[in-house]
């Protein structure tokens, strides 16, 4: 028979593998972030590029071998020297100041260490008892960021894992406040009402992708997202937005929610959010606004007032890493009247039960798609605490100084075609287009410019497609990002461009 005292002669290897109260986890704690943060700098410090520039191939080749299993111990250092070269040294350095590429922005150092705090503490944000101190970090982070978007204290929210959840809870919501409503009829207990094939979404054609892809999993299907036109600068059209109803009520159909963007993917558009709000409280419609991006412009100094509207929404999506400079993932699902959580909260009598609520204590699960949850809120918290909004504030609009700059400046010249000469945000849509009759197709032709310049590590930007044509992009969060930089990448692309046109090379 093994005995207690003989499963447990392995005790005491376990002590240098953990954090706890004794002088071995401390010591070992101590030196693994040692060896990290060094391991780190040194990569950095070594990094004059955003990208080493490799296939894809050489480098799956390069992960593989490292991957099986060990059955016996290694030193940290030995793993952080063998991941040195295959992972650390092939990753993008999103930092740099040519990594520009995505919504994907160089994390604030106070949300970095941060993410230290939130794995050593190793809160679950579901239950109080196992939040505690940051259940109400998170509660007053939610109602100070309410309170700069100006909404009514009704308001409440929840920290997400980015757009796509929040996106999703914002019609999850909309959707069974309807059928309430409507059909009398609770969604969450007596699963959707016959006629729910009529349930229908607005959006603009340059909505978020997730819009569709929200309808898709609350059982309504793609077909349910109704898509207006937009203007010349990208925005949805209003008066279009009211015949689409006028047409709805004729075919017999049930439009449930508006969805406006503030700050799309590519052009970063804001709809008309004002008279988007009017239209949906005259028809008795949620409005819906996914803020991801340009939700960020609430600490802005100089464009601020370019997300007026925002407290009308009945529900907002905002991400903290996109132009907050948070680390991935932390992101805000709001609404304007916290009663309507409800349509999502369920109880479990080991989590969070009906007589806890009754006690005043309070469980975020109630409030959240998911369950298990990171303290993501500490990071929002520890930089806005150590920057302060005066400097964030500064960092932001540098940005969108910086993409105004750059795209008059690429309209001054005769190789490029620029869509958004007038920047509503930090992105810039242009493409390589010599005026001499070139035998390469313009979209090949662009599309080899942005791969080349990746795999020679000259710069991180993106391609998108517009009315059919490939296009470069410059997303510009970086507040490091000078106009001279930027001249340099305009420089390699112009470069790249002539080379492939004049020189043979492939497309």
């Amino acid at each position: 028979m093994i005995t207690l005292e003989n499963s447990r002669t392995n005790v005491d290897a376990y002590e240098s593998f953990f954090l706890h109260q004794g002088e071995e986890g401390i010591h070992a704690f101590r030196k693994q972030v040692e060896l990290v943060s060094q391991k780190l700098q040194e990569v950095i410090t070594e990094a004059d590029n955003p990208f080493i520039g490799k296939s894809p191939e050489d480098i799956k080749s390069e992960i593989q071998p490292m991957m099986e299993f060990t059955k016996e111990t290694q030193s940290l250092k030995e793993v952080l020297d063998s991941m040195e070269d295959p992972i650390l040294k092939n990753s993008l350095h999103i930092s740099h100041e040519k990594s520009i590429a995505h919504l994907h922005c160089p994390p604030l150092l106070p949300g970095i260490v941060a993410e230290l705090v939130i794995g050593t503490l190793n809160q679950s944000m579901d239950s109080w008892d196992q939040s505690t101190a940051a259940t109400y970090v998170e509660e007053e982070m939610v109602k100070k960021i309410a309170e700069k978007a100006h909404l009514p204290e009704t308001a409440d929210g929840v920290f997400t894992s980015g757009g796509t959840q929040s996106n999703y809870m914002g019609l999850l919501l909309a959707r069974d406040s309807f059928c309430h409503t409507y059909w009398d009829q609770r969604v969450q207990q007596d699963g959707l009402p016959e006629g729910f094939g009529r349930l229908r979404i607005i959006c603009s054609e340059e909505a978020h992708f997730t819009v569709k892809k929200s309808a898709a999993h609350l059982g309504l299907g793609e077909q349910a997202v109704v898509t207006i036109k937009t203007d010349a600068h990208h925005r949805m059209k209003v008066d279009d937005v009211k015949q689409t109803l006028a047409q709805m009520e004729t075919d017999n159909l049930l439009p449930f929610a508006i969805v406006a963007t503030c700050g799309t993917t590519d052009f970063g558009s804001i709809d008309p959010l004002p008279e988007l709000a009017e239209v949906s409280e005259e028809h008795n419609i949620w409005f819906h606004v996914d803020a991801a991006f340009g939700g960020g412009l609430l600490f802005s100094h100089s464009h601020c007032k370019k997300v007026n509207g925002l407290q009308l929404a009945d529900s907002i999506t905002i991400d903290f890493h996109k132009l907050l400079y948070q680390p991935i993932s932390c992101g805000l699902f709001l609404v304007k009247d916290q009663n309507n959580f409800h349509y999502l909260s369920h109880h479990a009598d080991y989590l969070n039960p009906v007589r806890d609520e009754e006690d005043g204590i309070v469980n975020l699960v109630n409030k959240s798609v998911q369950t298990t949850r990171r303290f993501d809120a500490l990071k929002f918290f520890l930089t806005i605490k150590t920057l302060g909004t005066n400097l964030l504030g500064s960092m932001i609009d540098d940005t969108l100084e910086l993409a105004k700059e750059t795209a008059n400046y690429l309209k001054g010249l005769e190789s490029f075609s620029i869509q958004n000469v007038d920047p509503e945000l930090n992105t810039v849509i242009f493409r390589f287009q010599p005026k001499a009759s070139i035998s390469i197709d313009g979209n090949d032709l662009n599309r080899s410019i942005q791969q080349q310049l990746l795999h020679e590590g000259k710069a991180v930007v993106a391609k998108t497609s517009f009315n059919g044509d490939t296009y470069l992009k410059f997303t510009l969060l970086n507040p490091r990002t000078t106009f001279s930089d930027m001249k340099e990448v305009i420089h390699d692309i112009e470069g790249i461009g002539n080379q492939l046109v004049n020189g043979g090379v492939k497309c």
